[in-house]
């Protein structure tokens, strides 16, 4: 008997909330993406997921940015397949192969003048978090010291060294330093001015006798925070980290398991400012959607003891076989540079919504790695930051008003700097001659809203930052022109519908500080 269109929906429904079903009842609570997208993937392709039951999706997760060239790219579905008809074995610890050569091969091609020259190459276990556990052990071992420099905002991984370093981290071996940032700046300022105190205060700690941090072993860093919420580094804060730790004799590990690859519109995210780290972490998109993880260094820190860092599944053949796939592919056909042009544009249609929407508070990025904070319209002003961004913006305003009266300065000048004020509801800072608006508390309601209604409307998005605010795009640097309207198109109509009606997707107020979602 033939089986209707409408029965063939049903049973591919049924079958796909079944296994849903039994996911829940028989997985870890940790799980985390199948919780926000209830979905079921059976097959895919560049930037499109298939579900168990029948719906596609443009994916902007891509496995957390582990998909540069998106889903079965056949590029590294053809080097996979070389490896498996060749015979060759797929696990050899670090045995030399044929495969691992070419990897090693394309990576050093690839890695920024200055360390490719002098590079060493570490295989750890799969995952990025063991490579940076690697970084951290190698550069202890190699300066004899013990603590390690980290950043507010940070994320290096799940393991015990890695969550140290990391934003949330309890009591740790670890000196936690500010992060620069424009939009919830630590010192109420902002742009280069918030950066230089950012740095000033690294300086003071590293040469403050009385500090409380000694000498340590290594700074790690993110050149765009990912998930501390899409921050990226100013290139001139970077250079400064960089002759602070040289001046020093610190090792400089630059975090790029996500960054890296193209991500930001260069080939590694360090590009962007000329910093050439010590140290680079490496993991995600140089596996080619397989895991691999590595740490590249500088050849006098390479004072390891045979097995001082070692693991089983260090010599995974097919990864190395699709990373080199991908990372040649990327390089050959400029896709970084692809990246940092699509990405501003995509940025500039962003901003938009923040001219639309008042739960819109920041739209930020590098590259194809973008963030779109949401805030509560309608929440207190901030205190602490905000207080000192109101405060600048009143003494800003005043000295104009002043120099406008004795004539220094235009009446449309001054009037601006004063209307300003009002703008979107809330008070602004001003630093180098540019008035921006005072940040609203951060809505991770709102943006789990707008993630539940990309999702209805076929988009997968990620949510990041302070607290889980921001909704992020990761997507694969072959997106098309015409795929990347869709996203924007598909993003702004689930803003809009969110901005309209809040409840009706599932927003609701924010809970008291202690109290928590059930788990299911």
């Amino acid at each position: 008997m033939a089986v209707t269109e409408e029965g063939t929906f049903g049973g591919a429904r049924a079958a796909h909330e079944g296994i849903l079903r039994r996911q829940s009842a028989r997985e870890s609570r940790a799980r985390t993406y199948a919780r926000a997208l209830p979905i079921v993937p059976v097959r895919a392709r560049g930037l499109t997921i298939e579900g168990a039951d029948g719906r596609r999706y443009l994916d902007c997760l891509s496995g957390a940015g582990t998909l540069a060239l998106g889903h079965n790219h056949p590029v590294v579905l053809e080097a996979i397949r070389k490896v498996l008809d060749s015979g060759a074995p797929l696990s050899v610890l670090d045995l030399a192969t044929p495969v691992k050569d070419a990897f090693i091969t394309e990576l050093f091609r690839t890695l920024p003048p200055g360390l490719a020259d002098r590079a060493r190459v570490q295989f750890c276990g799969p995952a990025g978090t063991d490579a940076v556990e690697a970084a951290f052990k190698l550069v202890r071992a190699a300066t004899g010291r013990t603590g390690i420099l980290a950043f507010t905002g940070a994320y290096h991984g799940m393991t015990t060294g890695a969550l140290a370093a990391s934003g949330g981290a309890g009591d740790v071996r670890v000196a936690r330093l500010p992060y620069p940032q424009d939009y919830r700046c630590p010192f109420g300022v902002g742009g280069p001015r918030g950066a230089e105190l950012a740095a000033r205060w690294t300086e003071t700690v590293l040469d403050d006798p009385k500090s409380g941090v000694p000498l340590p072993a290594g700074m790690i860093l993110e050149p765009v925070q990912g998930e501390g919420g899409v921050i990226p580094a100013p290139d001139d804060w970077l250079r400064r980290m960089r002759r602070l730790t040289a001046d020093r004799s610190i090792p400089l590990i630059a975090d790029e398991i996500q960054t890296g690859v193209g991500r930001t519109g260069a080939f590694w995210a360090v590009e962007h400012s000329g910093v050439v780290p010590d140290v680079m972490v490496l993991s995600k998109a140089i596996g080619g959607s397989l895991p691999l993880a590595v740490v590249v260094y500088r050849d006098d820190l390479d004072v390891w003891e045979p097995g001082a860092h070692a693991g089983t599944f260090r010599g995974n053949q097919l990864a190395m076989a699709a990373g080199t796939a991908t990372l040649a592919h990327v390089r050959e056909n400029a896709l970084a540079e692809r990246a940092g042009l699509l990405g501003s544009r995509m940025l500039t249609q962003l901003r938009r919504l923040q001219d639309d929407f008042a739960c819109v508070g920041d739209v930020r990025g590098r590259g194809l790695m973008i963030g779109v904070e949401l805030v509560d319209p309608e929440g207190e002003e901030l205190t602490g930051v905000a207080e000192g961004r109101a405060k600048e913006a009143k003494e800003v305003t005043g000295a104009k008003e002043a120099a406008r009266a004795a004539g220094a300065v235009g009446d449309a000048e001054a009037r601006g700097a004063r209307d300003a004020v009002g703008a979107r509801g809330g008070a602004v800072s001003e630093w180098d001659g540019e008035a921006r608006p005072r940040p609203r508390p951060a809505a991770p309601e709102l943006a789990s809203a707008v993630q539940r209604a990309c999702l209805e409307r076929g988009l997968i998005v990620e949510l990041g930052g302070r607290h889980a605010g921001v909704v992020r795009l990761l997507p694969p640097l072959t997106i098309t022109d015409e795929q990347a309207a869709a996203v924007l198109d598909r993003l702004a109509d689930a803003v809009a519908a969110v901005a309209r009606d809040p409840a009706a997707h599932g927003a609701r107020p924010r809970r008291p500080e202690g109290r928590k979602e059930p788990a299911d």
